[in-house]
C-alpha cells in the first residue's frame, strides 16, 4: 500500500507544475507497482486531483452548471471533445509500447516537447473562438508521456491575448471533464485499477488540494525549459542503458 501512496503524492504535487506529471508518475510506477500498466495508471490518478481542481474553482463550476457564464461553457465543451478526440486516440497507440525503455524514449520525447513549450514565449493574438480546440488538440495530446498537459495546454491559450491567471484557470478546469471520462473509461476496462489503487487515489487528491494554490503561484514564476530539458536527457541516457544491459 505504501507505493501506491507515493504514487497518489507524486501526482497530487506535479499536477501543478507543467513538467508533466503523466511521465514521472508513470516513471515511478514502473519501478514502485508491477502489476499494472503505467500509463494505466499514471492516467487514472489524475482523478484524484480532478476532485481537487472541482473543489478550488468550485465557484466557477457553479456558474457553469446554472448556466451563468455561457462562454467558459462553450471553451470547455468545444475543448473537451477535441481533446477526447485525439487524447483516446493516442492513448492506444502508446499504452502498449510505454514500457521499459519504451517509456524512457516516449517520455524523453515528450519532455523535449514540453521544454520548446517553456521556452516560446511568442503570443500571436488568435482569437479567443479558436483557443478551446488549439488546446484542446494538445491537451489530448498530453496522453504521450512526458508531454506536459498543463504545459501544452498553457502554450496553446498563450497564443491568445489572455491575462495569465486566466490561462492558468482554463488550463486546469478544462482538463476536468478528459479526466472524468478517461477515468472512468480505464476502470472499466481494468477493475484492478480501481481495486489495486485507491489509497493513490485519496493522497493525490489530499496532497493535490495542499499544493494547489502553492504551486499554481509558483508555477507563474519560474520557467521550467531548463528541468524539462535536463529530465528529457535523462531518459534518453536510462533508455540507452537499459537497451544495452
Amino acid at each position: 500500500m505504501l507505493d501506491y501512496v507515493i504514487l497518489g503524492i507524486i501526482q497530487g504535487f506535479f499536477e501543478w507544475i507543467p513538467v508533466s506529471s503523466e511521465g514521472i508518475v508513470a516513471l515511478s510506477s514502473q519501478f514502485l507497482v508491477k502489476e499494472v500498466n503505467p500509463v494505466e495508471m499514471a492516467l487514472f490518478l489524475h482523478l484524484g486531483t480532478f476532485f481537487a481542481v472541482l473543489l478550488y474553482f468550485w465557484k466557477d463550476w457553479i456558474n457553469v452548471l446554472k448556466l451563468k457564464d455561457l462562454v467558459l461553457l462553450r471553451f470547455l465543451i468545444i475543448s473537451t471533445i477535441v481533446s477526447g478526440v485525439v487524447g483516446f486516440g493516442f492513448y492506444f497507440l502508446v499504452k502498449d509500447i510505454a514500457v521499459g525503455s519504451g517509456l524512457l524514449l516516449l517520455t524523453g520525447f515528450g519532455l523535449l516537447i514540453t521544454a520548446f513549450f517553456h521556452k516560446s514565449k511568442k503570443t500571436f493574438g488568435i482569437g479567443f473562438n479558436k483557443l478551446p480546440i488549439i488546446a484542446g488538440i494538445l491537451q489530448g495530446l498530453a496522453v504521450v508521456p512526458g508531454l506536459s498537459r498543463s504545459g501544452a495546454t498553457i502554450f496553446g491559450l498563450s497564443l491568445g491575448n489572455l491575462d495569465p491567471k486566466l490561462i492558468l484557470k482554463l488550463s486546469y478546469m478544462m482538463s476536468a471533464p478528459v479526466v472524468l471520462a478517461m477515468a472512468v473509461f480505464l476502470g472499466i476496462e481494468n477493475p484492478v485499477l480501481v481495486s489495486k489503487s485507491y489509497p493513490a487515489l485519496i493522497f493525490s487528491f489530499l496532497a493535490g488540494l495542499a499544493s494547489l494554490r502553492i504551486l499554481l503561484k509558483f508555477a507563474e514564476k519560474i520557467n521550467f525549459f531548463k528541468f524539462a530539458l535536463i529530465f528529457s536527457l535523462l531518459c534518453f541516457l536510462g533508455a540507452g542503458l537499459e537497451i544495452l544491459i
